[in-house]
């Protein structure tokens, strides 16, 4: 075996040696992109679930806001309401209570 013979197999054992190092480099990427998009894919399926719920729960807040503003309405119209009433009784009975006198008077 001659001298670049031997360099030449030197060479050959450490071409195949980085080859070997690159190779195991290149599949510990590879676990590494595959954990990485796995990860992805799970978080963009809980981004989708989180965006339904998202939507569902808007769509219940339109509702239960428009059921609370009509409440609120009718409790407004209500108000007005007894108020009016009770303006109208105590007039009824400031009506009544001059009737009254006036009765009293005539039978007197």
């Amino acid at each position: 075996m001659s001298g670049t013979e031997a360099a030449l197999r030197g060479h050959h054992a450490a071409l195949r040696e980085g080859l070997a190092e690159l190779l195991g480099r290149r599949e510990e990427l590879s676990g590494r992109i595959r954990a990485e998009e796995a990860e992805r894919d799970r978080l963009q399926a809980r981004i989708a679930a989180l965006s339904r719920r998202l939507f569902d729960i808007s769509e219940s807040l339109v509702g239960l806001r428009s059921t609370r503003a009509h409440i609120d309405r009718t409790i407004a119209e209500m108000d007005a309401a007894s108020g009016q009433i009770l303006a109208n009784s105590q007039t009824l009975l400031h009506v009544l209570k001059e009737e009254m006198g006036d009765l009293g008077r005539a039978i007197e």
